[in-house]
């Protein structure tokens, strides 16, 4: 009796260890696929980020450990629309990861799912990083995230079917209170329609067209360049004839060139998180979200 309990214990055990390593292992380019995972996943995915909201997404290292990360993951989450193009490629071919390479289900793009806006009529690499695919920087219009969510947990499912119950009751309870949150969030952001902006990079189209709000200058003289002199005093100037409520930039921007333009027209500079963890505010997808609104109404005022 005693070996008989000893060996049942022993396949708990057995049990236990395959359990715990039957846990999806994801790579998330950016911290907002990584929070819409663990969203939609909960406990039966292991989430590492390649990214911080305090990094340029663009310009990323393909260190040691991100090698390693891709290498033992078994679903790869990223932007896509070549956001990652300068860094990922690299990634991927160093992980030897087959179940990662472009095409495979352990590759997921969430800009596929989503209308780009600002494609180019023309590629020309002195136009600055300039994506042929268009904007990538989708995730700053929350409908985007929903459009985004349903594909990933199909996709999730499909490289985790003893989980796929799971995925989409998580996923429809997801959705339910993300729609109810951006029928709030479009009622506070009411006054914000219409509302002329400068940006120092162009990464808030998503957002303007979802708050209506309008760009009419942007810091960097090409996407990506930084601000010099001579294009700020010709922001400065074009001012008088359009002129703007407050300048937007991104938690990583650099942010002396918005503060040039502020010193010379007492614009508010409003720092959006742009991202999970961008800031100590915006911890998950609904308080991202919650702080951005609340920010630019501030910046408002």
């Amino acid at each position: 009796m005693k070996k008989i309990l000893q060996l049942a214990a022993a396949w708990l055990l057995v049990l236990g260890a395959q359990s715990a390593q039957a846990d999806l292992k994801v790579l998330a380019c950016e911290p907002e696929w990584g929070a819409l995972v663990k969203e939609l996943a909960g406990d039966k995915a292991s989430v590492y980020v390649a990214t911080t909201g305090l990094q340029d997404p663009h310009h990323i290292e393909a260190r040691p450990s991100l090698v390693a990360a891709a290498r033992n993951t078994q679903l790869l989450v990223c932007t896509g629309a070549e956001l990652e193009i300068g860094w990922l490629p690299v990634l991927i071919r160093q992980s030897g990861n087959t179940a990662i390479q472009p095409g495979r289900p352990g590759n997921f793009e969430a800009a596929a799912f989503v209308r780009k806006l600002e494609v180019p009529a023309r590629l020309d690499r002195g136009d600055g990083d300039v994506h042929a695919a268009g904007n990538p920087h989708i995730q700053t219009d929350p409908r985007n995230i929903a459009l985004v969510a349903e594909p990933l947990a199909r996709r999730l499912a499909e490289l985790d079917p003893a989980n796929a119950s799971v995925y989409q009751a998580r996923s429809a309870d997801f959705l339910a209170r993300w729609k109810a949150a951006i029928q709030r969030w479009d009622k506070e952001a009411a006054p914000l329609r219409g509302v002329p902006v400068v940006v120092q990079h162009k990464a808030f189209p998503y957002l303007q067209q979802w708050l209506g709000m309008v760009e009419v200058a942007v810091l960097e003289p090409k996407p990506g360049v930084e601000p010099t002199s001579a294009h700020l005093s010709a922001v400065l100037a074009g001012l008088q004839a359009k002129p703007a409520k407050m300048i937007l930039r991104a938690a990583y921007n650099d942010g002396r060139g918005a503060e040039w333009l502020a010193d010379r027209t007492k614009l508010p500079v409003v720092v959006l998180p742009f991202t999970v963890g961008g800031n100590e505010q915006a911890k998950d997808l609904f308080s991202l979200f919650d702080d951005t609104v609340q920010r630019l109404l501030k910046g408002l005022r």
